[in-house]
């Protein structure tokens, strides 16, 4: 597994033209069964891949965290709301909350989150490729095949599937 997340960089710089374009033709004219195709494909996927076998999401990027996810969070750790955000998060270039730093602060040296009851709405979603009106996000998809070896797989069988 550790190859393959080495080496996802280089395989999705080298597939990026083409996913953009893919993507983009997606955007114009989506398959009416498209969301469908997508659970499909989700579903399938992670059925092969374990995510405590990479969690490079963790250790590379960090989520944005919503109010409803702070206060959630905070409470499970019996802390005030600002407590928590000063504790663990600082506001980005668009005002936005995210961690402070990565690797997340909550990923343990098993892959294992230890807040995952009450992890953030970014993460139970992650890496959205099951998403309704997928391709609305074919951005942020773009950017998630770079580190989810799980999306990267997901993007390849598309291309497969979907004809444009």
């Amino acid at each position: 597994m550790q190859d393959q997340i080495n080496n996802l960089p280089k395989l999705a710089k080298d597939r990026h033209k083409e996913n953009k374009t893919f993507f983009t033709k997606l955007r114009k004219k989506p398959p009416k069964q498209l969301d469908y195709l997508m659970q499909d494909l989700h579903k399938e996927e992670f059925e092969r891949t374990d995510c405590l076998d990479c969690a490079n999401c963790c250790k590379t990027t960090g989520p944005l965290f919503t109010d409803k996810d702070i206060k959630r969070i905070a409470k499970f750790f019996k802390m005030k709301e600002q407590q928590f955000i000063e504790a663990y998060l600082r506001l980005d270039e668009d005002n936005d909350y995210v961690l402070q730093s990565v690797p997340c602060a909550f990923l343990g040296a098993d892959n294992y989150c230890s807040i995952y009851e009450v992890r953030p709405k970014a993460c139970r979603e992650f890496p959205h490729t099951d998403r309704k009106k997928f391709q609305q996000i074919s951005n942020l998809t773009l950017k998630n095949v770079v580190i989810c070896p799980a999306a990267f797989n997901i993007v390849e069988e598309m291309k497969k599937r979907i004809q444009l």
